[in-house]
């Protein structure tokens, strides 16, 4: 038999035009790239072009990464069956995770899926506290089950809008939010804009179960809430009776770098009581973990309703994970983002300062957000030139993305092998192209002045 001619890409992109559904969005619609391969940081097209990824946190040590290869194939020769059978592989992979976490957080429940982890932590809080309602941050995405759409404003504005039982906070950010750098005390301002909206809620009658927030909201546009926002949060959503819930799914793992959870950015003082874990915990293999307090698992238990999930918790993906933290203690993948992470906001900012779109550099080790803006004065966001950015970035082979309400944050979640010359290569190919920009867009105003048209000039 005779292989398959591979398809090429107008192939691929028809059959998949045709057999899957529309609202699967492709990266760069209007001229998708087909990767057939990765290694590292680095993604390959059909005809061998090599891509450099910066957003792909998934792959969180690397695409392919030899060690978790092996690992997922080793254990996948010998035996992959459900949680129900003892097995090593679980056992060992929740001690070495308690390793990382506050000692308290010490009973875990393995998943297949980020989306999976926040739903099990909603219902575990609700279970825990009795209560139904719940406070999220504007902006926020929590996952693609409907429970989640419902705690994400990201989503539900665009379609049934806000259940009465969800509270929206305003994002903790001090660059455009509703507080900012001058603000006397933007921690407090923000966390009591939380503790009115709980004060509302229990005039109408409301009890709230949680305080759900991504430690580092991403979706919401690569923010860093001050240090000490969430320990004055939790002070006032304790006292509602009510949980604190980190999502870790984005940030967790050492992508900070100084810290192996983003939610320990906050200090030594803060731990949260629910921790959600996903995408990076597998490096691309389906696995995802929700950490909780002996407290709130005994409450779970209590209903004596069984929780079970098929695969999660595998020996497959246990031994997946476990070789996922190997990785990144052998390479020491936490220093590494620290330095490169240090590295290139200090070439960003330079640039912030070349280009006036640029109007903050914001971030935390392998966490970072361009924040792109027409003018100084309002911060309006640059969206169509982030979005132009962005193209002209991915016909240089570099595979950038946008994010935040105005669709204007370049953000920056590569796999942390992510190095020095990426970083280099990266920012030069940024200010060749504002430069240009730049330069085009000055002759244009001075042409029409030239012809004496002066109010298209200064459109």
């Amino acid at each position: 038999m005779r292989a398959a001619q591979p398809r090429s890409r107008q192939q691929t992109l028809a059959l998949r035009r045709q057999l899957v559904g529309s609202s699967c969005k492709l990266f760069f619609s209007n001229n998708p790239v087909k990767i057939v391969k990765a290694k590292g940081q680095y993604m390959y097209d059909e005809n061998g072009r090599q891509y450099l990824d910066c957003i792909n946190n998934v792959a969180h040590v690397g695409h392919c990464h030899p060690d978790i290869v092996k690992a997922a194939h080793e254990q996948n020769q010998l035996l992959n069956t459900n949680s129900r059978y003892l097995h090593d592989n679980l056992v060992d992979y929740a001690e070495r995770l308690s390793k990382t976490l506050p000692e308290k957080l010490c009973i875990f429940y393995f998943l297949n899926s980020g989306s999976e982890a926040n739903d099990l932590a909603l219902r575990l809080a609700r279970q825990y506290t009795g209560h139904e309602d719940v406070i999220v941050l504007d902006h926020a995405y929590h996952g693609h089950l409907t429970s989640l759409i419902d705690i994400s404003p990201y989503k539900f504005r665009n379609l049934e809008g806000q259940k009465e039982w969800v509270h929206v906070a305003p994002v903790p950010d001090t660059y455009r939010g509703l507080y900012r750098e001058d603000h006397e005390n933007s921690v407090t301002a923000y966390a009591d804009e939380v503790k009115k909206i709980i004060e509302h809620a229990h005039k109408r009658g409301r009890k709230i179960a949680a305080f759900f927030a991504e430690s580092l909201p991403s979706v919401g546009g690569q923010i860093i809430p001050p240090a000490g926002y969430f320990q004055k949060v939790a002070e006032h959503v304790h006292k509602a009776g009510g949980v604190f819930i980190a999502d870790e799914i984005q940030v967790g793992f050492g992508r900070v770098g100084k810290h192996f959870w983003a939610f320990q950015l906050q200090g030594e003082d803060f731990i949260p009581d629910i921790v959600t874990m996903g995408k990076p915990i597998g490096n691309g293999h389906p696995l995802a973990c929700v950490a909780t307090t002996k407290e709130i698992a005994e409450a779970f238990a209590a209903t004596g309703v069984e929780y079970f999930n098929t695969f999660g918790g595998n020996p497959v993906s246990c031994a997946v994970g476990l070789a996922v933290l190997d990785v990144i203690e052998k390479e020491h993948l936490q220093a590494h983002a620290t330095e490169v992470g240090n590295f290139l906001m200090k070439i960003l900012k330079e640039q912030q300062i070349k280009h006036p779109i640029i109007g903050d550099v914001r971030g935390c080790g392998l966490f970072i957000g361009v924040d792109l803006i027409k003018d100084q004065a309002e911060r309006t966001p640059a969206t169509a030139e982030a979005e132009d950015l962005v193209t002209r970035l991915k016909e240089k082979h570099i595979l950038l993305s946008t994010d935040g309400p105005g669709r204007n944050v370049l953000k920056f979640k590569p796999p942390m092998c992510f190095n020095m010359e990426d970083a280099k290569f990266v920012v030069e190919t940024i200010d060749k192209i504002l430069t240009v920009k730049g330069r085009g867009e000055i002759n244009f105003t001075r042409a029409c002045l030239n012809s004496g048209n002066v109010e298209l000039a200064f459109i």
